[in-house]
């Protein structure tokens, strides 16, 4: 089994920060890299307000310390020549199967032929996305679940090629990580989301029909089903593009109805509405949590 000693991050976007965040934090040198400059800066940013708080809260005593050790760990860059060195390389970048694919492409000119590429993806097919890389077997899904440096569970997702070598090595990295690894099969959403998506697109359709208020819907999920959170405010927190990016791979890959996404929510994402990243959504945020919205 491989020895990963030093991961790459392609992506600085939410998913990607948190991931980096992490990963230093248990004592894996990391390289995150994006295409500008300034993504970097504000993925630095956030992993360092993530990163005090939770340190403040879990070790207060030793989290200054502790905070400096695992910031020195990262490296920001916008050059893929950084990652020519990595031993994993996890891809977090937007939910688009040609966008991933042109990140591959780059991943496999630069990184060692044994290197084990994974994507973040939380939809899109696993055995497609290696049939693009160049190397199917050392090819696996990861996904993290938001926010990535609280929540336990990575989805593992084997394609029709991955390896029990590249299998194990995943695992025993989430192990590493801190995370609960849960193997699944190479379907359309995966499990999780093919669960989750459906049941926020189906509280956007209750309030387009009028069926109740924002505030009611996810107070009936929250009180009624004990819930932590409403389906319509943590559809907000995930994104509405990234929600509506993930419906559309649900209706494309099983080519059922149940999966069409409700027209509110096109409307939403097409206004700009994309939920607390953008400042607005099914809720209206304060204008310190608007950002560029990239997942």
């Amino acid at each position: 089994m491989m020895s990963v000693k030093k991961i790459g991050v392609a992506g600085a976007g939410t998913m990607g920060s948190g991931i980096a965040q992490t990963a230093a934090s248990a004592g894996l040198d990391t390289v995150i890299r994006d295409v500008d400059q300034k993504f970097l800066d504000r993925s630095r940013q956030a992993i360092e307000h993530s990163l005090r708080k939770l340190l403040d809260k879990q070790d207060p005593q030793n989290a200054p310390t502790r905070f400096q050790a695992a910031m020195a760990r990262i490296y920001f860059s916008t050059s893929w020549k950084d990652l020519a060195d990595v031993d994993f390389v996890i891809e977090a970048v937007n939910e688009n199967f040609d966008v991933k694919r042109e990140v591959f492409s780059q991943l496999e000119q630069i990184t060692r032929p044994d290197v084990i590429l994974a994507s973040n993806t939380s939809s899109i097919s696993i055995t497609r996305l290696a049939a693009s890389s160049g190397r199917r077997d050392r090819f696996i899904g990861m996904h993290f679940m938001n926010p990535v440096p609280l929540m336990k569970l990575v989805e593992i997702v084997r394609g029709l090629q991955t390896s029990e070598e590249t299998l194990n090595t995943t695992g025993t990295l989430a192990e590493r990580l801190g995370k609960t690894p849960v193997e699944v099969n190479d379907f359309p959403g995966f499990v999780s989301n093919r669960l989750l998506i459906p049941m926020l697109n189906e509280a956007m359709f209750a309030l387009f029909e009028g069926v109740g208020s924002a505030e009611s819907i996810d107070a009936i999920m929250e009180l009624g089903m004990n819930h932590p959170m409403g389906p319509l405010r943590l559809a907000d927190l995930i994104g509405l593009d990234v929600c509506l990016d993930i419906l559309n791979v649900l209706y494309e890959g099983f080519r059922d109805p149940k999966y069409r996404p409700c027209p509110l929510l096109v409307k939403m994402v097409a206004a700009g509405y994309l939920g607390k990243k953008s400042g607005r959504g099914f809720y209206q945020y304060d204008a310190s949590f608007a950002k560029s919205p990239r997942s």
